[in-house]
């Protein structure tokens, strides 16, 4: 029932899907994803960098630090987590 509401939701657009980068999987289940933007300044029109740091739902523990993954709005799971993992874009490199 909740897989055919999100499927409905994806299909009219209604959902909020994001880029990040993992920061942190030090929870079970939980990452934490940072998403880079620039904004530009009102008065001296320059670009600065802004970053918003969310709470992400992991249900496969397939999130590690670094990797560039996609993540979409969903219902509130825990006091800071209401977004979802949805696919791991790009692996991170390790040395």
């Amino acid at each position: 029932m909740q897989e055919q509401r999100e499927v409905a939701n994806m299909e009219t657009g209604k959902t909020k899907t994001l880029t990040g980068i993992v920061t942190s999987n030090s929870g079970n289940k939980s990452i934490r994803v940072t998403i880079d933007y620039k904004v530009r300044h009102l008065k001296y029109n320059k670009y600065i960098r802004r970053q918003t740091r969310l709470g992400v739902h992991d249900e496969r523990n397939e999130g590690k630090v670094g990797d560039l993954v996609e993540i979409t709005e969903c219902r509130p799971l825990s006091k800071t987590k209401s977004w979802r993992l949805v696919r791991v874009i790009q692996k991170a490199v390790q040395a």
